[in-house]
């Protein structure tokens, strides 16, 4: 069996997915087999695994960083919220059905089994695994029948190490009172911890270890300063949409607004690598900013009810001057729905609303099926003639005039449609902004340089330049004994 760690926090988005990827990257560097390994994710930023079905965005960037191929045991559970208190739920890269929470409590001890079916797959032939848990162990409301922490560590007898963030303060008493509130049993699986997200002077924080071990007798793995290469990594789940600053003052404004059940956003991030794009994130209480060049409309799980949310923004309203002000949009998978005339749901599947009245930006109607389509793809741009890859996840048939001037030629079938001006755009295929020749077009058609950049390297040096870090930062002695 490989050697395994898990990374476990103190709470949420205490930084674990991009130290597990940079553990990664710092393994595979040094010639190792690593792997990846998260036993429940929840979260609608999904990717298409290379072996088909969805796993957590998170975890394809942590099979990149490996360079490892992706495969869906890399992410066994999926849970992608639809609702405020249900979700779908993904088990090895397929619809295994939905659930709200507490019924979800009941059904996790089922799933255990092929967590830990997954783990094998992974560890089978790897040098290391590498495993995220999720939320934090100290939920210990939750820890019957747990899968994501340390109901996982205990029965894979996987060693755990604390990550707790300085930068929320209050550091100190998150790892003790962790420490406090576990079991014997799970405290022991412990090893250690990281501080992670530290700014300034590291010597100051010397007492702070001291007291840490005093009160738990843990050792300190290291200290990480704040992660700047984080910043141009994938984000793992909508909660980052409310830290991202407002952009700079940029050429080309391009609006997104941000809707409760908003979908693999991270389509947007090559377009945060622009120099001379200012990317606006819209949230509740705002309007669409009027010098706007260009509104995307994002991916969603639920379509209806964003759309309903969406009109109850008035943001219906701010879409339709944009486009009378000659404005253009683009709308990705949910968001291509939205743009319609109507979407049609007979089966519910999302929920009780059977049908709602689309944007009308759009001749094209939509109905939910229950058959969804996951797929890795490669496109065509119609209007550019520019090469695309991408990936589709969806529910739903779009059907319409429109639709006869396909956007996108996806594996060689027309996808998508355009407005008769050409000004109104929509597709199945996410991705669109990742591909380079694409992007520079679209720049080009609204007047700027759009010399064609490398998003994918972009991302591999963010990953080196993290990987250096933890390399400079983490105990060496920790971490050649972890790899030994």
């Amino acid at each position: 069996m490989a050697r395994a760690i898990m990374l476990q926090g103190t709470g949420s988005d205490v930084g674990k997915t991009v130290l597990v990827a940079g553990l990664c990257r710092l393994a595979a560097n040094r010639g190792l087999t690593v792997r990846p390994f998260k036993p429940q994710n929840m979260s609608n930023n999904a990717a298409v695994a290379d072996d088909g079905g969805e796993i957590g965005r998170a975890q394809w960037l942590q099979s990149l960083a490996a360079r490892a191929p992706s495969t869906v045991h890399m992410n066994p559970v999926l849970l992608k919220p639809q609702s405020e208190n249900g979700s779908q739920i993904i088990v090895h890269g397929r619809v295994f059905g939905q659930a709200k929470g507490r019924d979800y409590q009941r059904l996790k001890p089922q799933l255990l089994g092929a967590v830990l079916e997954s783990f094998e797959r992974v560890a089978d032939g790897a040098d290391l695994v590498i495993v995220e848990g999720a939320g934090s162990p100290a939920e210990i409301n939750l820890r019957a029948g747990d899968i994501a922490n340390m109901g996982f560590a205990t029965r894979a007898r996987v060693p755990v190490v604390l990550i707790g963030d300085i930068d929320r303060g209050g550091v100190i008493a998150s790892l003790v009172g962790t420490h406090a509130i576990l079991d014997d049993g799970d405290r022991a699986m412990i090893a250690g911890y990281i501080i992670n997200k530290f700014r300034g002077d590291v010597s100051l924080f010397d007492d702070g270890i001291r007291a840490i071990e005093g009160f738990t007798g843990w050792p300190c793995f290291g200290i990480v300063p704040w992660l700047r290469g984080a910043a141009r990594l994938p984000a793992e789940d909508s909660a980052v949409l409310e830290r991202l600053a407002r952009g700079g003052t940029g050429a080309l404004k391009i609006a997104v607004p941000v809707l409760p059940r908003i979908a693999n956003f991270d389509d947007l991030d090559p377009l945060r690598t622009e120099p001379d794009v200012e990317l606006v994130f819209v949230r509740s209480g705002e309007r669409l900013p009027a010098d706007a060049s260009l509104v995307v409309l994002p991916g969603s799980k639920s379509t209806i009810s964003d759309l309903a949310d969406f009109r109850a923004h008035g943001w219906d309203h701010d879409l339709q001057a944009h486009v009378r002000r000659g404005g253009r949009v683009i709308g990705i998978c949910g968001g291509y729905q939205m743009l319609g005339r109507m979407v049609r749901d007979p089966l519910g599947i999302e929920g009780g609303t059977l049908e709602t009245p689309g944007l009308g930006l759009l001749d094209i109607e939509t109905e939910m099926a229950l058959e969804k389509t996951v797929r890795n793809s490669q496109a065509r741009s119609t209007e550019y003639d520019a090469p695309l890859a991408g990936y589709q996840i969806h529910l739903g048939i779009t059907r319409g005039p429109d639709c006869n001037r396909p956007s996108v030629i996806i594996d060689g079938a027309p996808d998508g449609a355009l407005s008769a001006d050409g000004r109104i755009m929509g597709t199945y295929l996410h991705g669109l902004f990742g591909s380079d020749a694409y992007r520079a077009r679209l720049l080009q058609s609204f007047g700027l340089s759009g010399e064609r950049r490398n998003y994918r390297d972009v991302v591999e040096q963010a990953l080196d330049e993290i990987a250096g870090e933890l390399e400079r930062h983490l105990d060496p002695g920790w971490f050649a004994g972890l790899i030994g």
